[in-house]
């Protein structure tokens, strides 16, 4: 299946979650609006012509310049016989979710791709984007006491942490932060 043909079947089904699709390029996706991003995730996992059986990664992305941010969700179809080697997939696609900076909370697709667990726990500690109704939401890289998500582009280093000091850059004893 083509992505021209997966853009046309979500169009079709979900006409008004597709806020985008962009076709040109070595990498093709689907903008996916967040208040229907469950119900099309369940629709790409189960849906037979489709069959997204693996969930690859999902990656956030700040779109500082826009005040939002996004989560990139790369999916693909393996044949059941395949799983075991993960070569040979029939078609794969990707899907951007893009929510409001000050705001930023997606569904959780952890209980459709449960690969989608520690992704989004990721996501959450590094840019903040909350996942309604994850399993366990919480921070997976960071300590639960650090302040901010370190991959925002206006994200504010610390001097210290507990009374560690902190440096920036290479061999740098004052950092300005």
């Amino acid at each position: 299946m083509t992505p021209e043909d997966i853009c046309k079947l979500l169009k079709e089904e979900f006409s008004d979650a597709v806020e985008e699709m962009v076709l040109e390029g070595a990498h093709p996706y689907a903008v996916i609006s967040a208040g229907r991003w469950f119900e099309v995730a369940r629709f790409l996992r189960e849906d037979p012509r489709l069959n997204f059986n693996l969930l690859n990664c999902i990656s956030s992305i700040d779109l500082l310049a826009d005040n939002r941010l996004a989560c990139v969700y790369e999916m693909c179809a393996v044949d059941a016989a395949d799983l075991t080697q993960l070569i040979g997939w029939k078609h794969s696609f990707s899907v951007r979710v893009v929510v409001d900076r000050d705001k930023p909370v997606i569904p959780s697709v952890s209980s459709i791709w449960p690969t989608a667990n520690w992704h989004e726990r990721e996501a959450y500690d590094m840019m903040g984007i909350v996942f309604e109704n994850h399993p366990d939401l919480r921070r997976i890289l960071c300590p639960e006491d650090w302040e901010g998500h370190p991959l925002r582009k206006d994200y504010k280093f610390p001097v210290e942490y507990h009374g560690i000091p902190a440096t920036t850059e290479y061999e740098l004893n004052s950092p300005v932060h």
